[in-house]
């Protein structure tokens, strides 16, 4: 399926979905599986961190009501409104996420100060994420693994080893792919869904005036009772809706349609039985018994004879909620890669039909190494719900600032009705991005850490690129004089030569170095740059462009979206035009690998031209990134002074 970007001055235009009724269903049912696993798995931490947390809340019916009717309408404003109704709407070409929609929205004000800003929140976000992907699956397993100890008090000791085992084990199946396992995650996570509903149901049955939480009053009366309490407790209260961006990043696998479908329809009624369900049975306990029962509401819902099942299950959702959380951060590494924020990394492909899995080693060894120590740190779910919330609500605030850009400079809405929306969700998630700073000395830093360092790599990154190509273009000598120049300076052999250029205008280094040590040209001489677009895919017949320079020399550019695998023979294949077809056992491989050397007059700080010089030896290598055929590759050096 695709989308359409969106003119401005009118509504964004919506996707051309041509499922039929049973096609749609199929992809609502998949969106379950893969999607909303980390927003499913909430139940089993957030309601109990909300009183037990770092400021924990009398067990009472003002606080347990409140709690109920503030879960309620968060879930509705931002899940409900923010994201599945206004932020999926901006699609680009399809795709979702915080960077699909900085791309989306740089082609709307460009180059400007506001286009810069953008870039930079929607890296910062995109940053915060790496943070929010570490300790997602550390404390999803955790908590489901802790129900072992409703079962049977003596099993405290063996949580640590069965969560860690557990999660070692998701990160090492990730190199096979998950396409196979996949086929189950559908079906465990709508049991899962329905069982917890049935959980919440029998509870709200027995004390249906739980449902009188529905009215946003309860809500307000807990603040005018507790106010500051009432504040931080916002902290916990927003457990209930991280996995938010989930539901607009993957977007692009199965459309808005479905996934608003499985939201509306399943996910969401699903999780608020449950909610109601925990709120219902605490409040109609005798307080003696409701510290007890606190301490894992969740498992306390269900009879004594099914609470091993029901951590059996909670700890396969949980296991697929984590292989959701990784999976995307693959797919943001991806994306980021293509888009210029992060140097080329080796890449596995992991399914030859579905282009989108993928598997790249370096950031699943990072992720399960830092999983593994918050693990061993943070010991329990409720000391890590400490450190999950700012990440979140700091994604969750930058996408709310973005989408201010979008209504205003994209969608052109009237000042009149974009401002009050804008002020309502700033207003929103401002509250529970505040509510969050007090956790940063005791766990809060480490998302933010993460989050600053990670976006210390990209930004340092960009801008070297930045920083290269400028002083490259500098002393770059236009392509027409030295293809008349050079037919009197070397021999000409039979062949094609391809030399990568990472511009369009001037003479690859490759080229030059070439000419002077070999003293060689082939025949045909084919100077190929690759482009990405800020759109995800490109459709293979607008992939490839050239020019006839003359001589023997072409200038040809391949264009590929940022969630395109880049494959360059693939697409010399479809490119026959530069003087006939490309036989990759008659065609050689020209690259250039740059060496750093300290400028004169340093575009950054010394400190950080050392971090970019790092970065840049331990990048993958083009040969592996543009897949070329190892044995038609011929590297040359160059040095580069930024």
């Amino acid at each position: 399926m695709s989308g359409a970007s969106v003119q401005p001055g009118l509504a964004p235009e919506k996707f051309t979905e041509s499922h039929s009724t049973g096609s749609k269903a199929a992809l609502a049912v998949g969106a379950v599986g893969i999607v909303f696993g980390d927003i499913g798995t909430s139940p089993l931490y957030a309601f109990r961190e909300t009183f037990l947390g770092e400021h924990s809340l009398t067990i009472d019916k003002l606080h347990i009501y409140g709690v109920v009717s503030l879960i309620f309408w968060s879930m509705t404003l931002i899940v409900s409104i923010q994201y599945v109704t206004i932020l999926m709407r901006a699609d680009n070409k399809g795709q979702g996420g915080t960077l699909a929609l900085v791309a989306l929205l740089s082609r709307y004000i460009g180059k400007s100060r506001w286009g810069f800003l953008t870039i930079i929140l929607g890296v910062f976000a995109t940053a915060l994420f790496y943070g929010d992907s570490m300790i997602t699956p550390a404390i999803s397993v955790l908590s489901a693994v802790e129900g072992l100890t409703v079962v049977n008090t003596g099993l405290e000791p063996l949580v640590i080893p069965i969560a860690l085992v557990l999660l070692v084990g998701l990160f090492l199946i990730q190199r096979r792919g998950t396409a196979a396992v996949g086929k189950l995650f559908a079906p465990i996570m709508i049991v899962y869904f329905s069982v917890i509903a049935v959980l919440g149901t029998i509870q709200i049955i027995q004390n249906p005036y739980i449902l009188q939480a529905l009215n946003p009053w309860y809500a307000v009366q807990f603040f005018l009772t507790d106010g500051y309490i009432a504040f931080l407790a916002l902290g916990s209260v927003v457990l209930a809706v991280t996995g938010s961006e989930a539901l607009y990043s993957d977007m692009g696998h199965f459309g808005r349609g479905p996934m608003r479908l499985s939201w509306f329809g399943f996910v969401m009624p699903c999780l608020l039985l449950n909610y109601f369900g925990q709120g219902a049975m605490i409040a109609a306990m005798d307080p003696a018994e409701t510290l007890e029962a606190m301490k894992s509401p969740f498992f306390v819902m269900a009879p004594d004879m099914l609470r091993l099942p029901l951590v059996i299950l909670a700890t396969a959702a949980t296991f697929i909620a984590s292989q959701a959380v990784i999976s995307g951060a693959f797919s943001i590494t991806h994306q980021a890669i293509q888009l210029g924020f992060i140097p080329r990394l080796s890449t596995e492909h992991t399914s030859a039909t579905e282009r989108g899995q993928i598997y790249i080693p370096f950031v699943n060894n990072v992720l399960m190494v830092s999983v593994i120590l918050l693990v061993l740190m943070f010991q329990s779910s409720t000391n890590l719900a400490s450190a999950y919330g700012i990440a979140v609500t700091g994604a969750m605030f930058i996408d709310t600032l973005l989408m201010g850009v979008l209504l205003l400079a994209v969608w052109r809405w009237k000042w009149f009705l974009a401002v009050p929306v804008l002020l309502l969700f700033i207003f929103v998630d401002g509250a529970y991005f505040a509510a969050n700073l007090p956790k940063v000395p005791s766990g809060g830093w480490f998302p933010l850490v993460v989050g600053g360092f990670a976006f210390l790599l990209l930004t340092t990154w960009s801008r070297g690129r930045k920083l290269m190509r400028e002083r490259m273009s500098e002393v770059a000598l236009p392509i027409e004089i030295f293809a008349k120049s050079a037919q009197n300076s070397a021999t000409r052999v039979p062949g094609t030569a391809v030399f990568m250029a990472s511009s369009t205008a001037g003479v690859p280094s490759a080229l030059l170095h070439n000419i002077k040590h070999n003293k060689v040209l082939h025949e045909r001489v084919v100077i190929l740059t690759v482009e990405i677009q800020d759109v995800p895919y490109v459709n293979p017949e607008e992939r490839c462009n050239f020019t006839e320079i003359g001589d023997g020399f072409y200038r040809a550019v391949l264009h590929y979206g940022f969630m395109d695998e880049t494959n360059v023979p693939e697409g010399l294949k479809h490119m026959s035009r530069c003087g006939g077809s490309f036989d990759m056992m008659d065609t050689s491989f020209f690259l250039s690998r740059q060496t750093l050397l300290p400028g004169d007059k340093p575009g950054m700080p010394v400190w950080r031209e050392k971090i970019f010089s790092w970065m840049l030896r331990n990048a993958a290598s083009a040969m592996e990134f543009f897949s070329l055929p190892t044995n038609r590759v011929v590297e040359l050096g160059s040095q580069v002074r930024i």
